[in-house]
Order: C-alpha cells, then structure tokens, then sequence
C-alpha cells in the first residue's frame, strides 16, 4: 500500500534550496530580534551565521547521503531518524566548536538541540503540507478530470472505425479494440506513481493507432526517439494527453490534417520531449488544452520541483510543447 505521505526528495536541488533559505530566514528573524539596537543587525547575523551555517550544510551533506536508506523506511520513522540526526550533528557541533561561537548569541547544548528539533520539524511540516497541496489525493481528481477528456466523439469514433474494419479486416479490428483495452485500464489505473518512459511510449503509440484509424492520411506521425532513453522514470499519462491535444486542437480542424512530431533524447542527465503540431489561429478548438498543461505542470513539480519544466511556444504555425526532467 501507498505511504499517504513521503519524505521530500532530498537528492533535489529545488528541495536543498528550500532548506537553505527557509533556515536562513530563521536566522534573519532571530537576528532582528537579537538586534540592540538594530543597527546591529548585520553583526548579529554574521555571527550567529557562524553557528547556524556548518550545521546547516553538513546537514544537508547528511541527507543527501542518507536520503535512500530513509526513503525505504515508513514515513514516521523516516520523520523520527532526521530529527535524531539534527539533533546529533548539532550536539558534536556544539560540543567541539562552542569555543568559536559568540557565547552572547548562541544558546547553550540543551536548547541549541531543542531549536533544531524545531526547525527540523517545521521544515518537515512544511514539505507535507507541499505535498498535500499537490498530493496524489489531490492530483488524482485533477487526474480524472483530465482523463475524462478522453472526449466522447474519440470513442464513438473509434468504436465506429473499428466497426468498419470487422468484415473487410478482422484483424486489424481486433488489434484496435485491444489498443483501446490497453488505453482504457491505463487511464482507470492508479496513476500517482512514476513509471518507465518506454511505457509512455506504448500507451502514446497505442492512441495514435486509434486516432490513425479515424484520420487515416490526415494524421502523420513523425517519431525521433532513437536517442531515448527508455527506463527514465516520469509521470504516467504527461505525454498522451499532449498528443491528445496536438490531434483535436492542431489535426481536425485541418482539412489536409498534418504531422506531429515526438522528440525524446536524453541530454546532460535531463530527458528533453518535444511535441509539435500545426497550429491555425482561426482553425482550433478554443477549449480544453489549457487544462492539461496545468494538470502536467503540478505533477512535474510534485514529482521533480524545481528540476522540472513545461514550456509551451507557437512560431511558424506550429504549437510546440517542451518537456524537461531529470533522468531518473
């Protein structure tokens, strides 16, 4: 069973910064209320930095080195390690530099233990209630509502296309009614955890195969994916809906149709996925597209944070989207 909660990724540059300004920003309150008078403030800061800074970083240090170990344990006792191992790196700090520490300033063993333990644990509870924000609770219903855009004339389309091929080609039928099986329990599945690019992959080229059927020549799919690395681990159902988009909002309203091209390559320990569609003005659907790239965007950044991106650009009448995660 799924943990309701987990620990933030602590190999995530997005995370690390977090921590280092969220802790910094308690030394500038402590320091502004420390201040006699005011104008002290950046004396004050400068020396309590010189307590609060070596622990911060070998801190971090810590749990990037620790994060997988934690990241198998459940979420309480994970939560439970941390703060004994802040409040350890604390006491040793404590213990072997407290002669180089401000005695004005800096709180004795007991209390200097007692504030990391706060601190820790409010920074804890913060990456929760992150993480509720966009938690999978929260993100599935987003999800169903996408996945409800599985848009009613696409199956009754399809069904009518497949309909067609049964006397002429049984096989061709057949293999299509096991496409829209496949798309089907993918999208009724639980959809929170990250799966295999080569997955994606599949279920994308299963869809095509249906909306190919109804399209026939009016829908050319350009695929560059020599350079892809198919065990990447990205979120299920980020590019099907981007296809799904190309097709209803850059295909149909064509008359000739046109081509969608999918580019994946891998680049600097990033997955790069580009998809391009034309694109007309005066000849798209007005709704609907806005919502999938907002559902992709908030899991990109529940997944990934910071070391993920979505990107959207129209030049030359075509609707290009980019995708950028970590290679995982």
């Amino acid at each position: 069973m799924r943990k309701n909660s987990r620990l933030p990724n602590l190999h995530n540059f997005g995370i690390h910064l977090r921590i280092l300004l969220i802790v910094n920003l308690f030394a500038v309150l402590a320091a502004l209320l420390l201040s006699q008078p005011l104008l002290r403030f950046f004396t004050t800061f400068t020396e309590l930095s010189t307590a609060v800074q070596p622990i911060l970083i070998v801190s971090l240090l810590c749990l990037y080195g620790l994060y997988p170990w934690l990241n198998k344990l459940d979420y309480r006792t994970s939560i439970i390690a941390i703060l004994i191992l802040e409040i350890g790196i604390t006491y040793w700090a404590f213990l072997l530099a407290s002669p180089y520490f401000s005695t004005e300033l800096v709180p004795d063993i007991p209390r200097a233990c007692l504030l990391t333990a706060a601190i820790t644990a409010i920074l804890l509870y913060y990456f929760n209630l992150q993480q509720r924000a966009y938690s999978p609770a929260i993100a599935e219903a987003r999800l169903q509502a996408l996945q409800a855009r599985i848009r009613p004339h696409f199956l009754f389309n399809s069904i009518n296309a497949v309909l067609s091929l049964i006397r002429s080609q049984p096989k061709r039928a057949e293999t299509a009614l096991e496409d829209m099986a496949d798309l089907f329990r993918v999208l009724m599945a639980d959809n929170r955890d990250l799966v295999p690019l080569a997955q994606e992959i599949a279920l994308c080229r299963q869809y095509l195969a249906l909306e190919k059927l109804r399209l026939a020549e009016r829908l050319s799919i350009n695929w560059q994916i020599e350079h892809m690395p198919p065990d990447a681990l990205i979120p299920p159902l980020i590019l099907q809906p981007l296809l799904e988009n190309a097709v209803y909002h850059g295909i149909e309203p064509l008359a000739d149709g046109g081509e969608i091209t999918i580019q994946i390559m891998c680049k600097h320990k990033e997955v790069l996925m580009r998809i391009s569609n034309p694109f007309s003005a005066d000849k798209h659907h007005q709704n609907g597209n806005k919502m999938a790239l907002k559902n992709i965007k908030e899991r990109l950044l529940l997944h990934f944070d910071l070391e993920a991106s979505l990107k959207t650009e129209i030049t030359d009448h075509q609707y290009t989207v980019h995708i950028r995660v970590p290679h995982e």
